[in-house]
């Protein structure tokens, strides 16, 4: 099961800039993190599903890269949003 919309435009809905906002750095990675964060429950009951964890690294790797462009363009935002999400670096 993938992340259900209700769950999904209420994170888009906090961490949007304006309105309308699907794809600033700040929702596309609280969206990723979200789906990781499941992906790492459902790994707890299902740990041979190794097609699944392929999937898992990825997302961890484009997440990786957006808070990457995120802290070179604007550091103070980069901050707020790893305090936010509660991701450590």
């Amino acid at each position: 099961m993938a992340l259900v919309q209700a769950r999904k435009d209420e994170v888009i809905r906090k961490w949007a800039q304006h309105e309308g906002d699907t794809g600033s750095p700040e929702v596309q990675v609280a969206i990723l993190s979200e789906r990781i964060n499941y992906l790492t429950q459902h790994f707890q009951t299902h740990s041979k599903d190794h097609h699944s964890r392929r999937g898992l690294m990825k997302l961890v790797q484009q997440r990786r890269r957006l808070l990457e462009y995120l802290k070179r363009k604007n550091l103070g935002r980069y901050r707020k949003l790893l305090d936010g999400l509660g991701i450590r670096k």
